[in-house]
């Protein structure tokens, strides 16, 4: 079941005002995403998930861009992009089963949790290293403005990722070539325990993109109306012809890097508090209320059901069997090769005697 309802295409809707007939849907994502990630945090440490890597603070960004994409266009995500996944119709059943790596997994078990990929969705697989997805999204787009393919890629990552070789290779291919790309940095404040302060002297890191002979937005990573405008603008541009943008989004993440990092260790709790303030999915909220769309009824309502539909589902995961290991040998040929059925067999041969089924 997908958290929202399917993404509209470019032609059915040319606004760059947010549609308010989505609001509330948008709401229910964020919500959604948000107690995935307590729940997430949870199972992490708890031992029955490996990995999380949590999305707070930056929920509004997430959703703003994913609403402003068309369906056909592709995208390539760091790791911190599952609001984007959802919002283009992949299931929480499909993301749950990626963060227990069972049977029900996509990518049979083969990444990281949280490092999903969605052929259907057009959501490429997110990877660790930092950066690899910038020049991957510039190659994507100039291969499709080839075919006459009338679409654009996204690539997200964090500020953090501006810092790498793969961001300027990626930008300064796109701007010389005009590639049909939005780079969409989520400014978060930190790189792990890094600060922006000290990766770079720039006022801003949308500034950038001027070296590279395009242009460069800073928005309110926290307003998704903000958001929506400037990705459904770039996108816009892109599609004419008139090359990549790159948008910076100030936003803030509240919680850890990952379930590996301790966030106590180089900020205080008194940054953490002033940047709640600010909270996207209590700013949005705020707004639904004001406009009498959502009540604290109804409110209470829709954290409830995501939690019922967040507990369900791992419920279902931790049901579902195990990845099963010849898939390893799987989808690197279109046909196996010789050796690797011969592999494959030996493998088989091999797993009753350690408990495994053949």
């Amino acid at each position: 079941m997908s958290a929202t309802e399917p993404l509209k295409s470019e032609s059915a809707e040319a606004s760059d005002t947010f549609p308010t007939g989505r609001l509330l849907e948008a709401y229910r994502t964020m919500v959604l995403v948000r107690a995935l990630d307590e729940r997430g945090i949870t199972l992490q440490r708890q031992g029955r998930i490996g990995f999380y890597a949590p999305h707070s603070g930056q929920e509004a960004a997430l959703l703003g861009s994913a609403y402003a994409l068309a369906p056909e266009d592709w995208v390539f995500p760091a790791y911190r992009e599952l609001a984007v996944a959802l919002v283009r119709g992949a299931s929480l059943q499909s993301v749950v089963d990626q963060l227990f790596g069972d049977s029900g997994d996509l990518i049979k078990g083969r990444q990281m949790p949280n490092h999903f990929a969605f052929r259907d969705q057009h959501f490429v697989s997110a990877s660790s290293p930092i950066g690899t997805q910038i020049p991957q999204a510039v190659g994507a787009a100039m291969a499709a403005r080839r075919r006459k393919a009338p679409i654009v890629t996204i690539a997200y990552f964090g500020d953090g990722a501006t810092s790498s070789n793969d961001f300027h290779a990626g930008l300064n291919f796109a701007g010389v070539f005009r590639a049909p790309t939005i780079f969409f940095c989520q400014n978060n404040g930190w790189a792990i325990s890094l600060p922006r302060a000290r990766q770079t002297k720039s006022s801003t890191l949308a500034e950038k993109a001027e070296a590279y002979g395009f242009p460069g937005v800073v928005v309110d990573g926290n307003d998704i109306g903000a958001v929506y405008g400037a990705v459904r603008s770039a996108r816009r541009r892109a599609l004419a012809g008139e090359g990549p943008t790159l948008i910076e989004a100030q936003v803030y993440r509240f919680g850890p890097h990952s379930t590996s990092d301790d966030p106590r260790r180089y900020r205080d709790d008194a940054e953490v508090a002033a940047a709640r303030q600010r909270d996207p999915v209590h700013r949005l909220k705020t707004g639904l209320v004001s406009a009498r769309l959502l009540d604290e009824a109804t409110d209470a309502r829709i954290w409830e059901e995501a939690r019922d539909k967040i507990a369900k589902a791992v419920t279902a995961a931790e049901a579902s069997s195990p990845v099963d290991p010849l898939s390893l040998f799987e989808d690197v040929f279109a046909t196996m090769t010789p050796r690797l059925e011969e592999e494959s067999a030996t493998a088989a041969a091999f797993l009753p005697k350690i408990g495994g089924k053949p």
